[in-house]
């Protein structure tokens, strides 16, 4: 699991708790002073964002908590996981595509960075060398062969 990850979601949480904690309670007294909140677009504009902000908050607390609970030592030596970087041959487009499986965060499909929540990422895990998938995605069902794996455990 890489450090920048984690650190990147606590560098947010810190920055919204921050605004929720200080910046927010400043923009809702100012608001508050300008009288009646029936009608005040500021006042309701700054409970939205308070609302929004503590939604997010919670939100990136569980995901981070959820990262802590991988165990690295529960990844397969010989099956598609986590980390894994993969060679698939597309059945359909008569072409090799390279992926490595990485979380939610650290996707760049045009990178090869495909997240294990992706369909094409579901499809892959557990499967071996010389497996077949087939996937739905978006554009439609696509067929690969797994050709190579390469594990976190090979790196």
């Amino acid at each position: 699991m890489s450090t920048s990850i984690i650190k990147k979601l606590e560098d947010e949480i810190q920055a919204l708790e921050h605004e929720l904690n200080h910046e927010l309670p400043q923009e809702l007294k100012r608001a508050r002073a300008l009288g009646d909140l029936s009608e005040n677009a500021e006042f309701h504009m700054a409970k939205q964002r308070q609302d929004f902000v503590g939604a997010r908050l919670a939100q990136l607390r569980k995901r981070l908590a959820d990262l802590s609970l991988i165990n690295m030592s529960n990844i397969p030596r010989d099956r598609i996981a986590f980390g894994s970087n993969v060679v698939l041959y597309d059945i359909d487009r008569d072409a090799e595509i390279v992926y490595r499986l990485v979380t939610s965060e650290e996707t760049d499909v045009s990178k090869g960075l495909i997240s294990t929540t992706s369909p094409i990422g579901r499809g892959l895990m557990g499967k071996k060398v010389g497996d077949t998938v087939r996937v739905s995605t978006p554009n439609g069902v696509r067929e690969f062969e797994v050709r190579s794996l390469r594990t976190i455990y090979d790196d």
